[in-house]
């Protein structure tokens, strides 16, 4: 059985010709907007890249969907962190 636990994370994205792969990634990004908590974006222009940093709240299969589509553009590239919760200090606070 596949485990559904939802995991926090970062998705960091590299992506060179900004202009050319902007409508793609976006694109994508939106279809998986109920995953992401927060996006920056940042131009590198001393190395020709705009970096994306996605911090990110899903299951694996969803994230691993995400990513997977994210890197097959041409001139993508990503690499994610997932952090599991150890114990409840990644669960949501419940009210007392």
């Amino acid at each position: 059985m596949v485990s559904q636990e939802k995991r926090i994370g970062v998705v960091a994205l590299a992506i060179h010709d900004r202009q050319a792969r902007a409508a793609s990634v976006n694109s994508i990004i939106s279809q998986y907007a109920d995953l992401v908590v927060g996006r920056m974006g940042v131009p590198y222009r001393e190395r020709g890249l705009s970096i994306i940093a996605l911090l990110v709240d899903g299951n694996t299969d969803a994230l691993g969907a995400m990513t997977g589509k994210l890197g097959n553009i041409p001139g993508v590239k990503v690499r994610s962190v997932l952090l599991t919760a150890a114990g409840r200090e990644l669960s949501p606070k419940e009210d007392s």
